[in-house]
């Protein structure tokens, strides 16, 4: 989202540079991209792109079966087999792992693969087209609905400063005397 792009008032335009520095701002952005992947099944997604990211863009892409049998249901780590190929417990956290009950599928994307870069529309049938008008449709209301929550945040929300503490554990040397 290119918000210089979006003749905002001057307050409303710095709010919006403010935001973006926030992880947070992302979140309810990320839902609207993933429902928009979600309901074209994946085959069609929108991600953003460019130097600093301000390029909406549309991908193709697909879901494809992950490889992955079962899962941990306390610490989530997958295995690549089923419960009943081993003991059934997690190798990390010690827990019983369950199987998928439907194949795990993981999602793929073809960036920067071009979407009709050199297709002849002449050829299509009006199915065809009237599809890629639908979504195309699609993709400018997702935008809209981008620019739609990143307005209602910057009415909504402010930006703070907060302050928190990182806790490191690092390698030192010890002499064999203090040990």
């Amino acid at each position: 989202m290119k918000i210089h792009k979006l003749n905002l008032d001057t307050e409303t335009q710095d709010k919006l540079y403010e935001l973006i520095k926030c992880d947070d701002f992302y979140d309810p952005i990320n839902d609207l991209i993933r429902d928009f992947g979600e309901t074209h099944n994946w085959l069609w997604q929108a991600g953003f792109n460019g130097k600093s990211g301000g390029y909406l863009v549309l991908y193709q892409g697909k879901k494809i079966p992950s490889g992955y049998k079962s899962y941990c249901p306390s610490c989530f780590q997958r295995n690549w087999t089923s419960v009943s190929e081993n003991n059934g417990k997690c190798g990390k956290c010690g827990n019983d792992r369950k199987d998928y009950i439907t194949t795990h599928m993981t999602i793929h994307s073809f960036i920067g693969r071009g979407t009709d870069d050199y297709e002849d529309f002449l050829n299509w049938e009006i199915s065809q087209l009237r599809d890629r008008v639908n979504l195309l449709q699609s993709f400018a209301k997702l935008a809209d609905s981008i620019v739609t929550e990143a307005l209602y945040l910057a009415r909504e929300y402010k930006v703070i400063e907060e302050e928190y503490a990182v806790v490191k554990t690092r390698p030192v040397m010890l002499s064999v005397a203090e040990a």
